[in-house]
């Protein structure tokens, strides 16, 4: 299994952008995807999570200005941000839990990351 992101790139302070990420190989199921970041400096933190049957939860400082959204057939999850500030500059990471198989328990995978940079 493998999760490749994509859509990161330098965006000036109020724009906008839209992250993707596809999970391919042999997958059953897929519990959960979301994107996770890490800023300069900082720990890996959650960003936003999409659960099958669940709310999404959001970080507090991401909380209306990004929404999280699944295409389930496609196996993939995109990041829509918007009005972005300095502080959401980081690496961002896409992360999925999922069945290979209707006989595996949930595994956890991460994508790559991609770098986000607000600037002016």
């Amino acid at each position: 299994v493998q999760l490749q992101a994509s859509g990161g790139g330098l965006v000036r302070p109020g724009g906008s952008l839209r992250l993707s990420c596809t999970a391919s190989g042999n997958i059953f199921k897929i519990d959960l995807m979301g994107w996770y970041r890490q800023r300069p400096g900082g720990q890996r933190e959650p960003v936003a999570i999409e659960t099958s049957g669940r709310p999404t939860t959001y970080s507090d400082s991401v909380k209306g200005r990004f929404t999280v959204s699944r295409d389930n057939a496609k196996n993939m999850v995109y990041l829509q941000m918007s009005s972005l500030n300095p502080d959401d500059t980081a690496v961002y990471y896409c992360y999925a839990v999922l069945q290979k198989t209707a006989q595996d328990p949930n595994y956890a995978y991460w994508g790559q990351g991609t770098l986000v940079t607000v600037s002016s």
